[in-house]
């Protein structure tokens, strides 16, 4: 029997992975999708564990996994990855040591890959596409090399909310459902009134070493369980954008800086990584960025006190303290093209409209007194660019990250450049 037919049998035997599939053919319970709970997948371990695919010899588990792996490589064919990793726990385990975080590979695989880093070799290529009417924005991953194709994997969704003193996105795994009270609510992204000064939340804490704020008001997030489900959840000051103000009121491309609070700035030495990432669990399995379905474009379609943005004004160097100093990146300034009359960058072809909104981000220099630091960044880190954003046609737009970025925190920087900004432009 061959690993494709052994796949295929093992996901007629259990059934798809949508919450439909687990409610229906795992637990046996015949209720609606708004009844299904995050618990039903462990309900029944015994039926799952007992499977004559539970005691497959570890060799032959090894081999059809790890041959499954190399040849589905791209989605939509790689949900059948995921299939494997949700039959039990040796399963799971060995797809754990088989499947490479997209640091490593350059795949986006599980939900747990959204807030991982990405390749250190190369970049992921998404594009987002903007529905004015709805007031929200949806990422997908590029399935083709081609800019303006209207199909991909669908990853993450936004919703813009404007409010009296600020604006908010509301950041989440499902397409449709993009609510702070959803399941599949996974952070947001909140302005200041004049739109010049962003902070990213994260339903999950960084890694303790991190200097962050204390979670404000709004940190009671009980749902917030799909990346992540052991993780305490609440709303974590991750990362702050700034853009500088225009005062004179020139015209040019704007400046702008983000403390990534989250992420250190030794990540970008030789041997450094980004730590407390997340890990693949069990229930986040049960809705893999909310539908393993090939989806296509989607035309069917409180108080705010700027005091919050205190620490936004520099990074702060706490290595007096024994904390490492938080990972800074500035805009790459554009040139200014004589023969054009417009101010350019080399977006090799993945940005083909002039717009405000285009921009490529890199580390910045961290100043130093003295000898240079082990914190500072080679300076071939230095110009590599970590995040680029421009636009490709109406309401069309692409977005290519890399290590150490997420594609939680690349999306949510991107935002921050749709939102109107009075005073930088």
């Amino acid at each position: 029997m061959s690993f494709r037919s052994i796949v295929r049998d093992v996901r007629d035997g259990f059934g798809s992975l949508s919450r439909r599939g687990f409610e229906v053919r795992l637990t046996g319970h015949h209720r609606g999708k708004s009844h299904g709970s995050l618990h039903d997948l462990h309900d029944q371990p015994i039926i799952v564990q007992n499977s004559r695919w539970a005691s497959l010899p570890p060799e032959l588990l090894y081999d059809v996994i790890r041959r499954l792996e190399e040849s589905e490589s791209t989605w939509p064919a790689r949900k059948h990855v995921v299939a494997c990793s949700a039959v039990c726990r040796s399963w799971r385990t060995m797809c754990k040591d088989i499947v490479k975080s997209p640091e490593f590979c350059g795949k986006l695989t599980f939900p747990v890959s959204l807030k991982q880093p990405g390749p250190r070799d190369g970049s992921i290529q998404c594009f987002i596409k903007r529905d004015k009417s709805n007031l929200t924005y949806h990422l997908f991953l590029c399935l083709s090399p081609a800019l303006l194709v209207e199909n991909g994997k669908f990853l993450l969704s936004a919703k813009r909310t404007r409010r009296t003193t600020c604006t908010e996105y509301v950041i989440s795994m499902d397409a449709d459902n993009i609510s702070r009270s959803s399941s599949t609510y996974i952070g947001k992204l909140r302005s200041n009134f004049l739109g010049t000064k962003f902070i990213i939340y994260d339903t999950q804490p960084p890694y303790t070493s991190a200097h962050i704020p204390p979670p404000g008001r709004s940190s009671r997030r009980f749902y917030s369980k799909k990346v992540s489900p052991k993780v305490p959840t609440g709303s974590y000051n991750i990362a702050q954008v700034t853009y500088e103000l225009n005062v004179l009121g020139t015209r040019g491309p704007r400046r702008m800086h983000c403390v990534m609070h989250s992420i250190p700035a030794s990540a970008l030495d030789a041997g450094g990584t980004v730590p407390g990432q997340p890990e693949l669990l069990p229930r986040s399995l049960e809705d893999s960025f909310r539908s393993i379905s090939f989806s296509k474009a989607l035309d069917h379609s409180v108080d705010f006190s700027s005091t919050r943005f205190s620490e936004i004004d520099g990074p702060r160097d706490d290595d007096e303290d024994g904390k490492p100093r938080p990972l800074v990146l500035k805009n790459k300034p554009p040139r200014w093209h004589e023969q054009l009359q417009c101010w350019c960058l080399n977006f090799r072809g993945r940005v083909t409209v002039a717009s405000v909104k285009n921009f490529q981000l890199i580390a910045a220099t961290q100043p130093a007194a003295g000898a240079p630091t082990p914190s500072q960044p080679a300076p071939q880190e230095h110009d590599k660019i970590i995040l680029q954003f421009g636009k490709v046609g109406k309401d069309m737009f692409t977005m290519d990250y890399r290590y150490p970025l997420s594609a939680f925190q690349a999306f949510a920087i991107c935002l921050s450049s749709f939102d109107t900004k009075l005073a930088c432009e």
